[in-house]
């Protein structure tokens, strides 16, 4: 007997069957005709549509031709293909530690040739001392109440980050000014951490823009989130990380991104606004 779905699993096909649905509703044709345009049975229109039978490629490609809705198929196929955990709760990501929530994504870092970082609450993990990060994820390992493996947590996101020396990536960050003010650490842990940010700015490959409290704004601030390349975004949540990959989510994140680059300080200005939170230090 086939296993049943876990609810992540049956919550995505009945969203994917959902959509399906209202594009035929749309089109203003019956499930019977629908059937015969694809070439199939009406049993099967009505098992994809009540969330029955998942649906392949080739199925959704054939009931958007069928209902004049080409345009929605890349977007259909990218929420098909999704993992049903693309939507996890911090609580069982963290369940066996920080250092594997470190290591795990090592592979897609390696991967991704151009980075977009947008930041508004802390300094951005690619950018992290050692000490700024043991600070962070210590406090998140407490929060949580997550196994406390803290320094080898740190060393796997030290590792992680050598892509930055790497001249196969780029990488484009904006960040609040707020997040230079955060403490998260000691005085002494943050002016290591902006003069590590400082040093930073200055190499090739990494362009760090900065927005003002001043600055007249387009967009509002936002919860952070990361673009890799133009395929998949990583947006988090208090309880939830979240990996977004059709074609029009990762679309609206970069335009996102593009319209809080725009008041963004950069070179001088930037670096003036770093010095600045450096000397207000206590």
């Amino acid at each position: 007997m086939p296993a049943h779905p876990s609810p992540n699993v049956q919550k995505a096909r009945e969203v994917l069957a959902g959509q399906l649905s209202e594009i035929r509703k749309d089109a203003g044709i019956s499930g019977r005709e629908l059937a015969a345009r694809c070439g199939w049975s009406e049993s099967k229109s009505s098992r994809i549509e009540n969330a029955k039978t998942p649906p392949s490629d080739n199925d959704i490609r054939a009931w958007c031709r069928a209902c004049d809705a080409g345009d929605q198929v890349p977007d259909l196929i990218a929420a098909n293909r999704q993992s049903a955990d693309a939507h996890v709760q911090w609580r069982r990501l963290q369940r066996s530690g920080l250092r594997r929530l470190q290591e795990s994504t090592g592979d897609l870092y390696q991967q991704t040739k151009v980075f977009r970082v947008y930041v508004s609450d802390v300094i951005p993990g690619f950018l992290q001392t050692p000490g700024y990060a043991a600070a962070l994820l210590s406090s998140i390992a407490d929060f949580r109440g997550t196994p406390n493996d803290v320094s080898e947590a740190v060393a796997a996101r030290m590792k992680r980050n050598t892509v930055l020396n790497s001249g196969a990536h780029r990488f484009s960050f904006v960040l609040e000014e707020s997040v230079l003010r955060y403490r998260v650490c000691g005085a002494e842990t943050m002016a290591a951490q902006l003069g590590h940010l400082l040093g930073v700015m200055d190499l090739p490959n990494i362009a760090v823009g900065i927005v003002p409290f001043a600055a007249q704004r387009t967009v509002w601030p936002m919860p952070t989130f990361t673009i890799f390349d133009d395929t998949r975004v990583h947006a988090d949540t208090l309880d939830a990380a979240s990996t977004l990959t059709q074609p029009s989510q990762v679309d609206l994140y970069a335009r996102a991104f593009d319209r809080l680059s725009l008041g963004a300080a950069r070179g001088a200005p930037a670096r003036s606004l770093v010095a600045d939170a450096l000397a207000r230090l206590d």
